[in-house]
């Protein structure tokens, strides 16, 4: 077997594993309505083997970082944080974290951000009162 023929036999067996088909290949092919051959076929003429393997552990701390983004923009902290200045960024972030960590061990999301906007509005009590 060549050099080439190993390199993509590697990039196969990247792309075909069980954690880039659960986390990556079967919900983007589902978001993008392709299927999940079709998906790996892309990443496979777009990455160089490099990329698939460092991207993973990458693309999983992305999920984390739109997950908060999304928190922050679903509780409207920009309003609280940055324009009326009533929540500081650490109170922000840590209030997020929390979130992004109940989601991440199996929370509905929905449910989740519940329980931010509760923990927010008592937050904000809290404020109030100096």
């Amino acid at each position: 077997m060549d050099d080439e023929s190993k390199m993509k036999l590697m990039k196969e067996r990247i792309l075909g594993s069980y954690a880039w088909q659960r986390d990556i290949i079967k919900p983007l092919s589902k978001d993008y309505d392709c299927t999940p051959e079709e998906l790996k076929d892309v990443f496979f003429k777009l990455f160089d083997m490099s990329t698939l393997e460092a991207s993973h552990g990458t693309l999983d701390i992305a999920q984390e970082i739109c997950l908060a983004k999304k928190f922050h923009a679903d509780l409207r902290l920009c309003w609280y944080i940055g324009t009326l200045e009533i929540i500081t960024p650490e109170e922000g972030d840590e209030l997020k974290e929390k979130l992004v960590a109940q989601v991440k061990s199996g929370k509905n999301y929905d449910d989740a951000l519940k329980d931010g906007q509760l923990e927010l509005f008592e937050l904000l009590k809290e404020k109030s009162e100096y």
